[in-house]
């Protein structure tokens, strides 16, 4: 091959190179040519297929308008079926109101008639009605003549005038109105009593009856049995000092007397003459009788009494689902079991009230829970009335409310002796409790003396009265029996006579309780067979 190409000559080359390159132009265009013809093949293919789903579109598109148009036809035939149907219901209601206000003319014109022809008879009437009184003139006039004949006949022959006979009649008419209002008195009472004090006594009854609590009557001595009589000695000690050292760590004064076997323990102060009480039956106990051990014993019985106090209030309000109390109300509610009030325990006293009010409240429909809480807390000022000044209501209303008790507990603690408007009926029957429990036969005791002078009071009040012959209390204090005169008082005055005293009763004399006045009127005839 190299010696081929070596004899080749250059003209040679050339040629064969032209000759390529021709070739290779050939090859080109008829690869260009082909590529052409497929091109043209596929375009004529794409613009077939463009035509098919174009068409398909458009007929697609035809249904789509077709049935769009059906429904839009569809519609508007419901529509104006609606329609004609709303103006068909629009018609009859029209129509209807049509028929009813041709029916309210008819009745106004028949009304309009009927009122022409009021009009033309109250013409007539008039017109009658103006002759008749021109006649009633005449004839008033005439009966006043006749009358003041009549009166001057009257007046002389009676031989009174016109104001002495005018003043007679008023005080017979007087009289007669005064007996009737005392029968309509005494008819009013007797409904009433017989139904709200039929009432009021159910409730108050069943209140005391289903109270049982048992009443401890206290008095201002403590006695301590004594083994023998040579304790006293050892209680008194060596020059005194051992009842001293008791009496200045008490504060009680201790009574040796000629008493066999005991000694007297005097104070004021309950509490403080328990805590000596149980302080000496331990050192008589123990035998170790020192003002050393006496101040330790005394102490530690102080600290017991804390605790006894406390568990006392805290048993109580127990007893009585009453919840909730501040502490110190605890202790000063344990502390009224050792303070008295005319002999009754307070405490006691206290857990009654708030029993009774409960009931109460029970039956009138109140709160039972604030009932039995006011009446529980009623009496919690005695606990320290003889510490602070005042009475002992304003006392325990300032206690409870720096207790933060309710504006309603304090006014029925402050009100519960009237010393305060009530505002609730809470209060009131925290009063009405308060005068139960006093008012119980053997509840409370009082000195003689001031028991002979209520008495004496209630009888002087009574015979103030015009009428009355005898007057005698009796069920100590509880009831006055009243013997009126007959002749001077009928049956009805002396029901107004009843009412009148107690009145009087309830203003100036002060009692527990309630008073019942009885007033008895008998007319009696008498004659001896001889």
């Amino acid at each position: 091959m190299t010696d081929f190409m070596n004899r080749l000559s250059s003209g040679d080359l050339w040629l064969f190179l032209l000759l390529g390159i021709g070739l290779g132009v050939i090859l080109a265009g008829l690869g260009i040519g082909i590529w052409v013809l497929m091109g043209r093949r596929r375009l004529n293919s794409a613009k077939k297929a463009a035509e098919k789903i174009t068409a398909s579109a458009q007929k697609e598109a035809n249904s789509i308008i077709k049935e769009a148009l059906l429904e839009i036809k569809d519609e508007r035939l419901k529509m104006r079926t609606e329609f004609e149907k709303e103006i068909w219901k629009r018609k009859q209601e029209v129509l209807e109101i049509e028929k009813r206000l041709i029916q309210r003319e008819e009745n106004l014109d028949k009304k309009v008639e009927l009122l022409e022809r009021k009009e033309a008879d109250l013409v007539a009437r008039e017109k009658e009605t103006a002759a008749h009184d021109k006649k009633v003139t005449r004839m008033r006039e005439e009966l006043q003549g006749l009358l003041d004949q009549q009166r001057e006949k009257l007046q002389s022959l009676s031989g009174l005038t016109a104001a002495d006979a005018r003043k007679f009649l008023l005080s017979q008419v007087e009289e007669q109105v005064k007996h009737e209002a005392a029968l309509k008195i005494k008819r009013i009472e007797d409904e009433t009593k017989e139904t709200g004090e039929k009432k009021a006594k159910e409730i108050i009854c069943a209140a005391i009856q289903r109270c049982a609590a048992d009443y401890v009557v206290e008095s201002t001595v403590s006695v301590v049995s004594l083994p023998s009589d040579e304790m006293k000695g050892r209680i008194i000690g060596r020059e005194g000092r051992n009842i001293r050292a008791l009496e200045n760590a008490t504060g009680i004064d201790i009574i040796v007397d000629d008493t066999p076997e005991a000694v007297i323990l005097s104070g004021f102060d309950p509490i403080r003459r328990e805590i000596a009480r149980i302080a000496l039956e331990r050192l008589i106990t123990d035998g170790r009788i020192h003002p050393a051990r006496i101040e330790e014993v005394v102490a530690k019985v102080q600290e017991e009494m804390d605790t006894s106090i406390r568990e006392e209030g805290e048993n109580a309000a127990l007893e009585l689902g009453v919840h909730s109390l501040h502490a110190e109300e605890i202790k000063l509610i344990g502390r009224l079991r050792y303070r008295t009030s005319y002999g009754q325990n307070v405490l006691q006293h206290s857990k009654e009230v708030s029993f009774i009010c409960g009931v109460m409240a029970a039956e009138l429909g109140l709160n039972v829970q604030q009932a039995k809480r006011a009446g529980f807390l009623h009496d919690i000022g005695k606990a320290v009335d003889h510490e602070i000044e005042g009475s002992h209501a304003r006392i325990g209303a300032q206690l409870a409310k720096k207790f933060s008790e309710s504006d309603l507990i304090v006014n029925a603690i402050e009100a519960h002796h009237s010393d305060v408007t009530p505002t609730s009926l809470i209060a009131i029957l925290t009063q009405a409790g308060d005068a139960v429990s006093a008012a119980r036969p053997g509840a409370r005791r009082e000195t003689l003396e001031t028991y002979v002078k209520r008495l004496e009071k209630l009888e002087h009040i009574a015979d103030s009265f015009v009428g009355v012959e005898k007057t005698y209390a009796i069920q100590a204090g509880r009831e006055i029996r009243v013997i009126v005169m007959p002749e001077k008082l009928s049956d009805a005055e002396m029901a107004a006579l009843a009412r009148d005293i107690t009145k009087k009763v309830e203003q100036e004399l002060e009692y527990p309780g309630q008073i019942k006045i009885t007033c008895i009127r008998e007319t009696r005839a008498v004659e001896y067979a001889k």
